[in-house]
């Protein structure tokens, strides 16, 4: 049901969203949320995250710590939570949903986002209770648990924690030389202080990856266009639209995709926005995973349609019915990365946006760099997916990013 009347900000009977995870994804959500006269909290691990610059109000606390999360929740009692990362002791929105203290939604439920944080989980509904064709995988706690696996599977397998996110801890083990190494990797790569458990997977030789994005609401299931993307280290390096050119997938990969993503979804229930990543081989389309919010690659719908992601999740969450049409031609989004230590800093913007007239760019404001972020994304369109891709290209290396 919606949840209705829609209140008034910072009012007695304003309708409250509370954001788990603050990024740029969830930033997109909240200025969605508000044009829709949302109450907007955003919290994260660290101050002045992308979307606590936008939110009514936030809030930095480790939320793996299940008491300071039940008691920030209790403090807050938000309408409905809308997870945006992994890193969530999710157990406490199962238990408050279910205890229902005051009237609380998890988006789309506390069920599904404990589920798909948890690769174990999300495998073993999909391949042993959906029977959707996956890649062979086998879980293992210990390096020698992953050296059998490996050799049962034969070479090369991919080895994941099966609690990351963005490519972490991930690695693709070609020889049984390099398997003590992604044991540790995964080590470093997961969430927690115990032993961390891996999937094992075997290697699918692949054609294409496709993120289907897939809104379940009020008035049934909305599926986008296919997105195509292309990944390095776990983490997507750039995405394109275009149902028309020679990207387009032929009817029945598209029909088979978006029975795999509903038969995924209904599984886990609720409302908002899913995306299911697939592998396609041929005709055949494989699941890899879900997340049961927006997805990184589907930054390109900020370009690519009249109502991106963010606001489909948005009103999806609130109870209302979706649509979105899609923009005549291509589009494509292109990731900046910085690597280092240090505030980011932007010049060649005017660069950035005269490769194009339908360039747009996306400084996301991440406060500081330790590491490797990603800290801005370049969309563009095109007549042709080529076109697009090269636009976005163009205009994401006009950027430069200095670390002070």
């Amino acid at each position: 049901m919606p949840l209705s009347p829609l209140g008034t900000p910072r009012s007695a009977a304003a309708t409250t969203a509370l954001m788990l995870g603050s990024g740029e994804l969830g930033k997109e959500v909240v200025i969605e949320l508000q044009r829709l006269g949302v109450e907007t909290v955003a919290v994260d691990r660290y101050a002045d995250a992308p979307a606590m610059q936008v939110a009514h109000r936030s809030h930095v606390i480790d939320m793996q710590d299940a008491d300071a999360l039940r008691a920030l929740l209790r403090e807050e009692r938000p309408d409905v939570v809308i997870p945006e990362i992994e890193a969530i002791a999710t157990g406490v929105l199962a238990e408050l949903e279910a205890a229902q203290e005051w009237p609380l939604r998890v988006a789309p439920t506390a069920h599904a986002t404990v589920l798909t944080m948890n690769r174990e989980g999300i495998r073993r509904l999909a391949a042993e209770e959906l029977g959707l064709p996956t890649s062979p995988y086998a879980f293992v706690e210990s390096l020698a648990e992953l050296e059998a696996a490996a050799a049962d599977l034969g070479w090369p397998v991919v080895v994941k924690p099966v609690m990351s996110s963005s490519g972490k801890g991930q690695s693709l083990v070609r020889t049984p030389e390099d398997v003590a190494a992604a044991w540790e990797y995964a080590q470093t790569g997961g969430r927690g202080t115990q032993t961390t458990r891996c999937i094992v997977e075997g290697f699918v030789a692949f054609d294409t990856e496709i993120t289907m994005l897939t809104v379940r609401h009020s008035g049934g299931t909305f599926f986008l266009d296919p997105v195509h993307h292309l990944q390095k280290d776990g983490d997507y390096c750039e995405s394109w639209q275009d149902p028309t050119d020679g990207s387009a997938l032929a009817p029945a990969v598209v029909a088979a995709a978006q029975d795999v993503a509903k038969k995924v979804t209904d599984a886990l229930g609720g409302y908002g926005l899913f995306g299911v990543e697939l592998f396609l081989a041929g005709e055949d389309v494989i699941f890899s995973e879900v997340s049961p919010r927006p997805h990184d690659t589907g930054l390109v719908t900020l370009v690519s349609q009249d109502v991106s992601e963010f606001g489909l999740h948005a009103r999806a969450v609130l109870g209302l019915p979706v649509a979105a049409t899609r923009l005549p031609g291509a589009a494509a989004s292109w990731p900046v990365k910085v690597s280092g230590h240090g505030v980011p800093s932007f010049d060649g913007l005017a660069d950035a946006y005269a490769v194009d007239p339908s360039v747009q760019v996306r400084l996301f404001g991440k406060p500081r760099v330790e590491g490797e972020r990603r800290v801005a994304v370049a969309l563009a369109r095109g007549a042709t997916t080529e076109e697009a891709r090269a636009n976005a290209e163009a205009a994401a290396n006009a950027l430069t990013v200095t670390l002070t």
